[in-house]
């Protein structure tokens, strides 16, 4: 059984037109008139119990709305919504008993109380027992630092501060699902990790997470699931790797030659590349579509041209992608399936390939690449590394 089932949401919400003051606001109280505005456009979408799933677009897209939907906050003008068999505007208090919520510019501590005494009402509240509320204190005082908190009156907490209490407050009563809006905003590097580790915690533990964030370094450390939302529609549903690999197709093997040879040679050898040189001598980035080329056999090409020195494969992250599709760069256009809000996406024209034998098949073209790579005596044939980290190669070109 689904955990969160929604079909056909819809939300409009309808503004006062009048004129600017005295004389407009009378005109409005004889003949009123209204603008409408849809926020939610008839989306689909479901979760499984224990999924964590993203849900990013940029702002005005619906997300927030969508939230509100969701926690019974505001009335759906269409379609239906059930979280856990309830309709969450109907029993709002079963629901919330359910459902943990953290907004980032909005907060659950009570301004002028220490956090302890925020704490304590929720706990009330909820009806927590003494013994899981001290279990939960210790927990969040092991991830959060909760404990020199505690003592603190909320207006005195900075913005990160405020972000570790408020999402203590979210989790007090260990939710089935908890909608999390930007949970590390204001966070240093250091917590940011820890929430994270803590949020996949808590999905191993089978709690289903929401997760509305800017921050895509959130998502792709918690979720496998990206919904993307723009002008109230769902335009995509499916994977993170999926998502990637029908939108951010170009990949760039950095090289570091040690034989004189130039652009020309190279963009010779590689027709369907585009071949860039760098600053210093024997410098030089190709930049290859993954369905036409594999790094392996860009690999395999070079080294039959020159020494290899050193290597370098950046591989484009999720954030590439969200980035386009906010500033208007990308067309996602659903395909039937996601009518039924289960599936991504057709893929466009350039993806000819479904995801799963394109990426069996380039993890087959890659590691026959990366073998003669290395026959060559290509350096860094065993253990390519790309920008963040250390890539493994088969990997590599299924992404």
């Amino acid at each position: 059984m689904k955990l969160v089932e929604a079909r056909a949401l819809t939300k409009i919400f309808r503004r006062p037109d009048k004129e600017p003051g005295l004389r407009g606001s009378m005109k409005h109280l004889l003949r009123r008139r209204f603008t409408t505005m849809t926020a939610v456009d008839a989306i689909d979408l479901s979760i499984e119990p224990g999924e964590a799933l993203a849900y990013v677009g940029p702002n005005g897209a619906g997300k927030s709305t969508t939230i509100k939907l969701l926690t019974g906050i505001v009335e759906p003008t269409g379609g239906e919504v059930r979280v856990g068999g309830i309709v969450p505007h109907r029993d709002r208090q079963a629901n919330a008993r359910q459902i943990g919520v953290l907004f980032g510019q909005r907060t659950q501590l009570w301004w002028d109380l220490p956090v302890r005494e925020s704490l304590a009402l929720l706990r009330d509240m909820y009806d927590i027992s003494p013994t899981d509320y001290q279990r939960q204190l210790d927990r969040f005082d092991e991830v959060l630092d909760l404990g020199a908190l505690l003592p603190v009156v909320t207006r005195k907490l900075s913005l990160g501060q405020r972000m570790r209490a408020d999402l203590a407050c979210a989790l007090l009563h260990q939710p089935k699902i908890v909608y999390l809006d930007e949970p590390t905003i204001g966070l240093d590097i250091a917590v940011k990790d820890r929430v994270r580790d803590f949020l996949r915690q808590l999905r191993a533990e089978g709690t289903t997470i929401m997760l509305t964030t800017h921050d895509l370094a959130d998502i792709e450390g918690t979720c496998e699931r990206i919904v993307i939302i723009d002008d109230g529609k769902i335009i995509y549903d499916g994977g993170l790797a999926e998502v990637k690999d029908r939108y951010a197709r170009e990949r760039r093997v950095h090289l570091q030659l040690g034989t004189p040879i130039t652009a020309a040679d190279l963009a010779a050898r590689f027709p369907a590349a585009a071949v860039t040189p760098g600053e210093a001598h024997g410098e030089f980035t190709i930049s290859f579509d993954k369905s036409l080329l594999t790094a392996g056999a860009v690999l395999t090409g070079v080294a039959q041209l020159a020494e290899v020195v050193e290597v370098r494969i950046d591989e484009p992250a999720i954030e590439d992608v969200v980035r386009r599709v906010y500033a208007g760069e990308l067309n996602i256009t659903p395909g039937p399936a996601d009518a039924a809000g289960a599936h991504p996406p057709s893929a466009s024209p350039t993806s000819a390939h479904p995801a799963g034998t394109h990426a069996a098949s380039a993890r087959a073209a890659y590691a026959a690449g990366a073998a003669d790579a290395r026959a060559a005596g290509v350096p860094g044939a065993e253990d390519v590394t790309g920008a963040a980290g250390d890539v493994d190669p088969a990997e590599e070109a299924s992404r």
